[in-house]
């Protein structure tokens, strides 16, 4: 999609398909009240193109082709430009809910001389118009898949601008530095006195400590976007599968006394004392010669290379064995919490033994028979990721890649600066990485991007937003 093609009026379904109480096409455009005159007669037989901004009407939808059949009795909301989401004319036409009626009222709309929207193009046009920088409308997709209260807090800081305003405020500071040595390209018979470059040397290493303090927010805004992987591991028939449903709060997984009934990784999401969390309970790891039960193994060795955080169960009432270690040895140095369950039973697990092999690793006693110590459990795994440094999504936090990337290439850009006005280097190489600083700070909130990086954003909206 061109960042031009802003002159047609784009219709689409913006609720989920299928079966419900109200189903809503929207219609944002030039000609959204004409094609709304078109296809809607009210009760009173007003037209909506001469209905007030941010009024609702009651109404049918009609098709002109039959006779004007009635297709869907609805209710119509009119928002006139500019006091709109994408600054434009919006027409809100809320059918009943279902597959049919909406898709109907679509299909007369479109007839009648909309076009269907691509993903995510009224947030684009709400960007193209000026409405919102690039961050707030990337932090539209954020507010959608927003799975907890955390989460949700951070995409709509960002939506509210929070991070916009913190980057604009280090540009116009980097792009005052460039003025002052630009000045002294153009009059080089006025070079940067030593006064004058103490100040820029002081205002860049600001900025570049500004950067960095924002990209220091970068790991706790992906826990809070994305969630964190964490996966339950341990030989068979130490009682992951009930542990898993007991942090579910739900009956999800298969539980028996037979080792290997679990032989495929099984994986959800669960709200953890408001960290998203994406928990896996995996198959045994121990050595086998079934085939099914050696791909379980497979996988579950393969989750646990990606996994952000481990919970390693140990039987409390066995010693350790050798598939205890060879566990322990794959889970190495990754952040883990030593799980022991069977608490209730006699306990055969050596705690020296445990030491040697474990060293401090955070070791949490539980029984999921008795349900014994799993508040305590969840406790001590929020405390884990969080690691007593996280703000709960306060002030500007990055938490998207490509904001983080082009951030870290302005900071260094910036260091780049302020080491050669110590050095003494001439202004026009300063000038290249001040301008190459400033340039990836614009990328970041859209005051210089690309068509193609604008449709990459885009497309993972869903069609109607």
């Amino acid at each position: 999609m061109n960042r031009l093609d802003t002159e047609d009026t784009i219709v689409a379904i913006s609720t989920p398909i299928g079966e419900g109480g109200i189903a809503i096409v929207r219609l944002s455009g030039p000609d959204a009240l004409k094609i709304a005159d078109d296809i809607f007669i009210s009760r009173k037989g007003a037209k909506p193109s001469k209905f007030k901004t941010y009024t609702t009407h009651y109404g049918h939808i009609i098709d002109k082709s039959q006779g004007k059949k009635t297709i869907d009795e609805v209710i119509l909301t009119v928002m006139r430009a500019p006091k709109s989401y994408t600054k434009e004319d919006i027409v809100e036409i809320n059918c009943h809910g279902g597959v049919q009626a909406a898709r109907r009222v679509l299909e007369l709309a479109v007839k009648s001389g909309g076009r269907v929207a691509d993903p995510g193009e009224f947030t684009k046009r709400a960007f193209l118009n000026g409405r919102i920088d690039l961050t707030q409308a990337e932090a539209v997709l954020d507010v959608i898949r927003a799975k907890t209260d955390s989460s949700l807090k951070v995409a709509m800081s960002q939506l509210e601008g929070e991070l916009s305003r913190s980057i604009n405020a280090i540009r116009e500071d980097a792009l005052n530095v460039a003025t002052q040595v630009e000045a002294s390209i153009d009059f080089p018979e006025e070079d940067i006195e030593t006064a004058d470059k103490e100040e820029l040397i002081r205002k860049t290493a600001d900025i570049a400590g500004r950067l960095k303090k924002l990209l220091d927010t970068y790991d706790e805004g992906m826990v809070m976007r994305e969630g964190v992987l964490a996966i339950i591991c341990g030989k068979p028939n130490v009682g992951k599968s009930s542990l898993m449903n007991l942090l579910l709060k739900r009956d999800r997984v298969i539980v028996s006394p037979i080792p290997g009934t679990t032989r495929d990784a099984i994986e959800e999401f669960i709200n953890l004392r408001g960290i998203p969390i994406r928990l896996v309970d995996t198959a045994g790891i121990a050595e086998t010669k079934n085939i099914l039960d050696g791909e379980g193994v497979k996988k579950s060795k393969s989750y646990l290379e990606a996994a952000d955080i481990c919970l390693l169960v140990l039987d409390g009432s066995t010693k350790i064995e050798k598939p205890d270690l060879d566990i322990i040895k794959l889970v190495g140095n990754k952040k883990k919490l030593i799980v022991v369950n069977k608490s209730d039973l006699a306990r055969k697990l050596d705690a020296k033994k445990m030491k040697e092999l474990l060293g401090d690793a955070n070791i949490i006693e539980i029984s999921v028979e008795k349900k014994k110590n799993i508040a305590l459990l969840e406790k001590a795994i929020s405390e884990i990721i969080l690691a007593g440094s996280f703000s709960q999504g306060e002030g500007a936090i990055v938490s998207n890649a490509r904001h983080k990337a082009l951030l870290d290439k302005s900071r260094r850009c910036m260091l780049s600066v302020n080491k050669a006005l110590r050095t003494g280097a001439g202004p026009e190489l300063i000038s290249i990485d001040l301008k190459e600083a400033i340039f990836n700070l614009g990328l970041v909130i859209g005051k210089s991007v690309s068509d193609d990086v604008l449709d990459r954003i885009f497309e993972q909206f869903c069609i109607g937003k």
